[in-house]
């Protein structure tokens, strides 16, 4: 049986992996040479997949493999060489592929960009005005980094986008706060009450009143029968089950509780039972920050699969986008991500060693030295109590430790005055640098001006007063990041995933290697770039066409060099 079934398969194309190797067949069709003649050598191959306005053409040339490019391929078993006497027998063709071309056109359309490439919203500001400012006026989508500030900072950032980018794209965060709800609360009517349009939900377990408040506030049937829904939110998310809830349309639940609040209307109410909570979601895998460090090649075709499902129950007039973030950091993975059908990437690890992220010169090059294995988890500051975890980067600082001592603290005690001895020394001297009683005082003057019903509760229960000094600690070790404290960089909390050591191993010896080079649209450019040259070398590959080692390489360029190798073709023209 296997002797009859071999029979069967075609011969394959014996051929060496050099431009120059001698071709056996072809395939069926053939190039017609435009002004360029054809070229041979591995050079020619290489320059052809690079530029990336002009399509491919791989050939039999004297018996040897060329490259055409430009001209005209003709494709097909029944094509014809008769009337075309200077034609060649074609192996391999690719069509054009620009940065723009990736990605889901939908996505880009409905958000008014150029690129389906998203800036990822980083915690206190790292990303930063500038930061989003840069990527929106380059045609891509930045959302701000709004977690763990105040509403007058938010609202500050809010006034400065405006002004410098008044009709660019851009977004907000809005962080899931369980221990803080009032402050999710006063987010959302910051947004509600500035017209903010668009939103990034991360970190949400479970749909929240102000969460949907925010989605459904404001829509209606427009005069066209459809219905509109003016606020947008793309969601982060790691989980199926939350991610099935951010899919579907808004509980009724927590509708009705809305309407008995007077927080929406009946109508809106009813008319938020045909929309999704968020019509665009992000397949976060492993990221910095919030994550539950899930593996990309199994977590986005999940999401994808659940998107399908869900399109299909509640036949939503709108289409229902899914992104990839986490681990996109070389043109490899952003290749990958849109190759396994993401509308877009998101980017934050390798945005927060950029010139325009709200950090310090120290961070930024702690993390131009970080490599893969470099990174921890550690507890979160915003859900201590609850074990959640952050991912950060541990070489150069010890804050993983520090931070999972606080949490085995906390476990083990039921308020600071259970605190051994031996360990409480050790806190004081190492961690906060003065008294438990006086880090108190310094965590109730926090809280009173942020959030004062923690005050009381602490007062009542010992344990909860812990964890808010603990939860202390934690949220200013970011704070002494982005400031660059160097007397507290052992307690630098560094938001950082793998992806870190793999740009970073990319970029070595390229100007990229240096954190002052890194801007953020330059590294933007350099991933899709890359992604595109990737891809088109792999198109070849998969149609039998042997390649060199250098075929599908990309190293980093500055990018006025980029811009000119995206329009050259067509400037020439």
């Amino acid at each position: 049986m296997a002797e009859k079934i071999a029979q069967k398969l075609p011969e394959p194309l014996h051929r060496t992996p050099e431009c120059g190797s001698s071709i056996v067949s072809a395939r069926p069709g053939y190039w017609i040479p435009g002004p360029e003649p054809p070229k041979k050598g591995p050079h020619a191959l290489v320059q052809g997949i690079r530029d990336l306005n002009q399509p491919v053409s791989v050939i039999a040339l004297d018996g040897q493999m060329g490259i055409g490019v430009g001209g005209t391929a003709i494709l097909g078993e029944g094509a014809s060489r008769q009337q075309h006497a200077e034609s060649y027998p074609l192996i391999g063709y690719v069509p054009p592929l620009l940065p723009e071309d990736l990605g889901d056109p939908l996505f880009k359309s409905s958000h008014g960009v150029n690129y389906a490439y998203v800036a990822g919203a980083m915690a206190n500001g790292i990303t930063s005005v500038e930061m989003v400012n840069a990527v929106g006026n380059a045609g891509m989508i930045g959302f701000f980094g709004s977690a763990g500030l105040s509403i007058a900072e938010i609202e500050a950032a809010i006034h400065r986008l405006r002004k410098q980018m008044p009709d660019g794209p851009f977004g907000m965060n809005l962080i899931h706060s369980p221990f803080e709800p009032d402050l999710e609360q006063a987010t959302v009517d910051l947004y509600l009450d500035r017209k903010i349009r668009l939103v990034s939900a991360s970190a949400y377990l479970d749909m929240t009143h102000p969460l949907i408040q925010y989605r459904v506030t404001g829509i209606h049937r427009g005069a066209d029968g459809d219905i509109h829904c003016p606020n947008r939110l793309v969601a982060k998310v790691s989980r199926h089950e939350v991610a099935r809830k951010f899919f579907s349309p808004p509980p009724a639940r927590l509708l009705r509780e809305l309407v008995e609040a007077g927080k929406i209307t009946e109508g809106e109410a009813a008319l938020a039972e045909t929309v999704p909570v968020a019509e665009s979601m992000t397949a976060e895998a492993d990221s910095g920050g919030h994550t539950d460090n899930r593996p990309a090649l199994t977590l986005l075709p999940t999401l994808i699969a659940l998107r399908d499902e869900l399109s299909g129950r509640y036949n939503y007039r709108q289409p229902l986008s899914v992104g990839l973030g986490g681990g996109i950091a070389t043109p490899e993975s952003t290749a990958a991500a849109f190759a396994m059908g993401a509308a877009y990437v998101l980017t934050g690890t390798v945005n927060q060693a950029c010139v325009e992220a709200g950090t310090s010169d120290r961070v930024r090059r702690m993390l131009a030295e970080a490599r893969q294995a470099e990174v921890a988890m550690a507890p979160a500051a915003d859900m201590f109590e609850m074990g959640v975890k952050v991912q950060v980067l541990k070489r150069g600082t010890m804050f993983p430790q520090r931070a999972a001592k606080l949490y085995d603290l906390y476990r083990a005690c039921d308020g600071l005055e259970d605190i051994p001895s031996k360990e409480r020394d050790i806190l004081e001297k190492d961690y906060f640098r003065s008294s438990l009683e006086e880090a108190w005082h310094q965590t109730r003057r926090f809280f009173e001006t942020r959030d004062p019903k923690q005050i009381i509760r602490a007062q009542q229960d010992p344990h909860h007063k812990m964890a808010l000094v603990f939860r202390s600690y934690l949220g200013q070790s970011s704070n002494w990041a982005n400031s660059g404290d160097p007397s507290r960089q052992l307690d630098y909390q560094i938001w950082c995933g793998p992806a870190i050591g793999a740009f970073n191993q990319w970029v070595k010896g390229s100007f990229l290697e240096q954190p002052e080079n890194r801007k953020v649209v330059t590294v933007a450019m350099n991933l899709l770039i890359g992604a595109c040259i990737v891809t088109r070398a792999n198109w070849l590959r998969q149609q039998g066409v042997p390649l060199g080692a250098d075929a599908g390489r990309f190293s980093p360029m500055p990018l006025d060099d980029i811009t000119q190798m995206c329009t050259y073709s067509n400037l020439a023209n």
